[in-house]
C-alpha cells in the first residue's frame, strides 16, 4: 500500500515539475535570437517558441494598387503579410526583457524581427 501512495506521489511531482518547466518561456539575446529566427519558415518558429500572444494580418492600404501601376511595379502574386508578437522573450541587459518581439512574416518567411518595450 505505501509502495503505492510513493509512487503516485513520484507520478505527481513528476508531472508538477514538468508542466512548470514547459511554462516556463525561454528567453535569448538580441543576437541569438535574431540567429535563430531571421529568415525562417512561421512553422519553425511555432516549434521553437509556441503559439504568439498575439498576431496581426497587414491590410493593404485603398489605392495601392494605382500607385504601383503608375511606378511598373504592379504584382500579379498576391503578398501575405502577419506580424507576430511575444512578450518578454528577448533579453538586452542582465535582468532586463524588451517588453514586446514583433516578428514579420512575408509569405510564410520571418523577413523582419523588432524589439521594443512601448508600443
Amino acid at each position: 500500500m505505501t509502495l503505492t501512495k510513493k509512487s503516485f506521489l513520484a507520478c505527481v511531482l513528476f508531472a508538477f515539475v514538468s508542466i512548470n518547466a514547459y511554462a516556463a518561456k525561454t528567453t535569448y539575446t538580441e543576437d541569438d535570437f535574431l540567429r535563430s529566427f531571421s529568415g525562417k519558415s512561421n512553422k519553425i518558429v511555432l516549434e521553437k517558441l509556441g503559439n504568439p500572444d498575439k498576431k496581426e494580418q497587414s491590410v493593404k492600404p485603398t489605392g495601392a494598387n494605382t500607385m504601383l501601376a503608375g511606378k511598373g511595379q504592379e504584382s500579379s502574386k498576391p503578398v501575405n503579410v502577419e506580424m507576430w508578437y511575444y512578450n518578454g522573450r528577448v533579453n538586452y541587459a542582465p535582468n532586463k526583457t524588451y517588453k514586446f518581439t514583433e516578428l514579420t512574416f512575408v509569405n510564410g518567411r520571418c523577413m523582419n524581427i523588432a524589439f521594443f518595450n512601448n508600443k
